[in-house]
């Protein structure tokens, strides 16, 4: 154990008594006046400050207070968010306060002239004080000369407030300042000449004000001087010859000013220079070659001015430069070779100048280069290959010159590169194509050159290009067609003034962005468009007639965006060539158009408008038709049996809307054969449910084995989708379209009792008669309906048992009978021990599980254990299946193919788990709307009756 001597613990002792005597309570006026001050803040529940009580030790225990000699010596409340102001600081009652640090809150109006009674004040922090929601938004008013009273201040930051008025001459009294920032305020008048007395400055920021008038020449004492930024001002003059003197300067910033003359040999002088800032000024006459001298300078930047001559050549000796900056002046001569000897610059701007003769090869030996631009010059010669070589680099900006020759191939190497910009040259070649390697192009400007050659397909690779401008070249041959797929993300492609031949390209694809606008009409010129894709956009305004020029459009998809006003007729006569026709979830209004006509239109979707009216019998002419969705508007009709003369229709929705009457056939006996899917939900459609249209229902008889889909030759771009409830959610259906049969009658007003015959469509999925004033039996025919997912039946008027038949639906998942008036025994069976009582609420006779009322016998429920047990067994023994199971299925919708549910059905159809159906009703909508890069969010859809 070490020993401690009695020399150490009577220092020890002596330290103990000092720093009691430091934290010992401040005095009572000290107390008072900042309890006082504190009582003005507009945020008095501010927990940083609950330490500051009356019965509590303001030394030991306020935030932000520290004392010395039992007195307030520091407060430091920095960006502690009160809101206030500096009037009731107690000024004349911390005469010892010698640290006081406000900045970063919310204190307003001005900096009273008693803050010149703290004359001990060492450092003085008021900057950053400032919000945006309040009327008086900054501490204002001009600098109290009363400042020039706390002699024994070191440190003065008034940054960023806003503070108007000329800088106190007071202020050149405080000899033992060595910072002082003023910057970011409001301050005018000139720069005082006393500020020439602190010559124990370090630091003195002054800029982002509007001072006027010279740089005085007494600023070229402050020896210490480290860092001088003056810039953003309106100061004028010449640049004094005394900075010369500054030796310890680093940091020089004169930017942004009216500054004129020629730049001062003696900055030449200043070898600690890092930093060097003189650009946006008026400075006239040559770079002087002492810039050569500064061997630590960083930075360089002498751009916008008016210097002229040659670039030193003693600029290459400035081997630390990362960036320099002489663009926009009137510099002449070559561009240096010395400059190759830069080897750290990231960046060099030499554009807007008048420089000429050749771009030196030793430009490619800069290889952290990152941004070169030589623009607006009078250059010629060749692109040197050795620019090939700068792996770094993101822009190239070479436009506007005299260059010559063929562009190196070299210049393929530069992977990192974004913007190319050769325009307005001589270059010629035809090497256009390895440009297709640099991935990460977004802008490409090569027009008024002589380029010639074809268009390589490999420019279609750069997907992340934005501008291609290829316009005024001796280009030939066809545009290739994949141009059409980078209408996605290019903003502009300009390639007038060519000898192209051949086709535009047909495809305009720009779905799933945030594209706004309500220029569409421009759109009506492209007489070649095949396909315009651009939904899931916000696209405003009305739609345009012109649209209808488009002769060989055969899709138009423009859902999901925010179109208003009515449909212009002339959409209906471009049935003739239209295939697909979707603007579903949009605002538009009025009637639709009566002039459709014979053609190819195969898919038809307004879903989710505000359109009213009749449904034009004039579509009876489309018997392509295929899709047809007219759900969630205002249409007011009776039922369109005649839709079912088209041939070759499978999708019908028309539900959420005011559609009303009796459903009758028209006596034919081929109306509806392919019809697969058929929702009239929430509407008021009356009577008994039309049987004799059942019975129409062909493809809904038969089970189709193969699982295809009809396709369709724009598959590419566009994929058939429609709103299916089920399980009392709203899902978009996609690529299974075609597959997934449904009926939904729901929330209607149909009477009497469900047909048997119903019981033959034996290919639905999902079947949904609730919410009527359907009566009667539940018929045992449904029990046949063995693909059945869904089934609801309730809140209707039906009566009786639930037929038995019904424990052999194995791939039942939903199933809703509630609110009827059901009774006896429910079935017993796999499926129906997986349903809750949810399913059954509302039916008092019912008896069984999961109803607390059995049905009596022991033989049951004994029966029930076995088939408990046997399930347990079954899920336990096919859990490895279920993985294969996923994996399959989701590898078939990789490929964009539907093996994944043909799969999904061998696997049902050879007997695996009941269990596994439950789970595929989910699986086919999550694979099908995973599809879509932006998924429609499913919203809860509540049916009341």
């Amino acid at each position: 154990m070490m020993m401690v001597s009695s020399k150490t613990f009577s220092s020890l002792q002596l330290f103990t008594l000092f720093y009691l005597f430091t934290v010992a309570f401040a005095s009572t006026e000290e107390t008072t006046a900042l309890l006082k001050w504190k009582a003005t803040f507009k945020n008095q529940n501010n927990s940083l400050f609950a330490s500051w009580t009356p019965s509590s030790n303001s030394c030991r225990d306020w935030y932000g207070v520290i004392c010395f000699n039992g007195r307030v010596n520091m407060l430091n409340i920095t960006n502690t968010s009160v809101i206030g102001t500096l009037d009731d600081f107690p000024f004349s009652s911390l005469p010892f306060l010698e640290y006081l640090d406000l900045s970063m809150n919310y204190f307003s109006d001005t900096i009273p002239p008693d803050i010149g009674k703290l004359t001990n004040l060492i450092c003085l922090d008021l900057s950053s004080n400032q919000i945006s929601d309040l009327s008086s938004n900054t501490l204002d008013g001009s600098i109290p000369t009363s400042l020039g009273n706390l002699n024994s201040l070191s440190r003065l930051n008034l940054y960023k407030n806003n503070l108007s008025g000329s800088i106190p001459a007071e202020i050149g009294y405080l000899r033992s300042l060595t910072e002082i920032d003023l910057s970011s305020n409001t301050l005018d008048g000139s720069i005082p000449t006393s500020l020439g007395n602190l010559t124990s400055l370090s630091l003195l920021y002054l800029y982002d004000n509007h001072l006027s008038g010279p740089i005085p020449e007494e600023i070229g004492y402050l020896r210490f001087l480290t860092d001088l930024r003056l810039n953003d001002n309106i100061l004028n003059g010449s640049i004094p010859a005394s900075l010369g003197n500054l030796n310890n300067l680093t940091i020089l910033r004169l930017d942004d000013n009216h500054l004129s003359g020629p730049i001062p040999e003696e900055i030449g002088y200043l070898r600690s220079l890092t930093d060097l800032r003189l650009y946006t000024n008026s400075l006239n006459g040559s770079i002087p070659a002492s810039l050569g001298n500064l061997n630590n300078l960083t930075i360089l930047r002498l751009d916008d001015n008016h210097l002229f001559g040659f670039i030193p050549e003693e600029i290459g000796y400035l081997r630390s430069l990362t960036h320099l900056d002489l663009c926009s002046n009137t510099l002449d001569g070559s561009i240096p070779t010395s400059l190759g000897n830069l080897t750290n610059l990231s960046v060099l701007y030499l554009d807007g100048n008048h420089l000429s003769g050749p771009i030196p090869e030793e430009i490619g030996y800069l290889r952290f280069l990152t941004d070169l631009q030589l623009y607006n010059n009078s250059l010629n010669g060749s692109i040197p290959a050795s620019l090939g070589n700068l792996r770094n680099l993101q822009v190239l900006s070479l436009q506007q010159n005299n260059l010559i020759e063929e562009i190196p191939s070299s210049i393929c190497n530069l992977s990192l590169l974004t913007i190319l910009y050769l325009s307005r040259n001589n270059l010629k070649g035809k090497n256009l194509q390895c440009m297709g390697n640099i991935s990460a192009l977004q802008y490409v400007i090569m027009s008024d050159n002589n380029l010639s050659g074809e268009l390589h397909p490999s420019i279609c690779n750069l997907t992340s290009l934005q501008i291609l401008d290829l316009g005024r070249n001796n280009l030939k041959g066809e545009i290739p067609q994949c141009f059409g797929n980078m209408s996605g993300h290019l903003e502009v492609l300009d390639m007038q003034h060519n000898n192209l031949s051949g086709t535009i390209p047909t495809i305009l694809y720009l779905s799933r962005n945030n594209l706004k606008g309500k220029n569409l009409q421009c759109m009506g010129n492209i007489s070649a468009l095949q396909y315009v894709i651009m939904s899931d956009n916000n696209l405003s305004g009305e739609l345009h007639p012109s649209i209808c020029n488009l002769t060989s459009l055969q899709i138009l998809d423009l859902g999901r965006n925010n179109l208003k006003g009515e449909i212009p007729q002339c959409f209906g006569n471009m049935s003739g060539h239209l295939e697909v026709l979707d603007m579903q979830h949009n605002n538009l209004s009025g009637t639709l158009p009566t002039t459709f006509r014979a053609g190819t239109l195969r898919s038809f979707n307004l879903h989710g408008n505000k359109l009213k009216g009749e449904i034009p019998q004039s579509l009876v002419n489309c018997k392509e038709m295929q899709v047809f969705d007219l759900g969630d508007n205002h249409l007011n009709d009776t039922f369109p049996m005649w839709l079912g003369t088209l041939p070759k229709l499978r999708i019908l929705s028309l539900r959420s809307n005011k559609l009303h009457g009796p459903i009758r056939t028209l006596g034919s006996e081929n109306i509806f054969n392919e019809l697969r899917m058929l929702d009239i939900s929430s509407n008021a459609f009356t009577e008994n449910l039309p049987m004799s249209l059942l019975q129409h229902l062909k493809a809904m008889r038969t089970i189709d084995q193969t699982m295809n889909a009809p396709s369709d030759e724009g598959g590419e771009y566009y994929q058939d989708s429609v709103a299916v409830v089920t399980k009392g959610l709203e899902l978009e259906v996609v690529r299974i379209l075609f597959l997934y049969t449904t009926i939904d009658f729901s929330d209607n007003k149909f009477e009497g009792h469900i047909p048997s015959i119903m019981g033959d469509l034996i290919a639905l999925r999902m079947l949904n008669l609730s919410h009527n004033g359907l009566q009667g039996h539940i018929p045992p025919s449904l029990g046949r309906l063995t693909l059945v997912e869904s089934l609801d039946l309730s809140s209707n008027h039906l009566v009786g048992e639930i037929p038995a038949q019904f424990a052999s639906l194995t791939s039942l998942a939903v199933l809703n009978l509630s609110y009827n008036h059901l009774e006896g025994c429910i079935p017993q069976g796999n499926q129906f021990h997986t349903f809750d009582n949810n399913s059954y609420v509302g039916n008092d006779g019912l008896r069984g599980f999961p109803h607390l009322k059995g049905c009596g016998t022991e033989g049951n429920d004994s029966e029930s254990e076995k088939t408990d047990t046997g399930s347990e067994l079954d899920e336990e023994s096919n859990s490895e299946f279920l993985n294969d199971f996923w994996k399959a299925a989701l590898m078939g919708y990789g490929s964009g193919l539907c093996i994944g549910l043909s799969i999904i059905y061998l696997m049902i159809s050879t007997g695996k788990p009941i269990w596994l159906a439950r789970i595929i009703v989910e699986l086919e909508h999550k694979i099908m709307m995973g599809r879509r890069k932006k998924q429609r969010k499913q919203r809860s859809y509540r049916r009341s009756k």
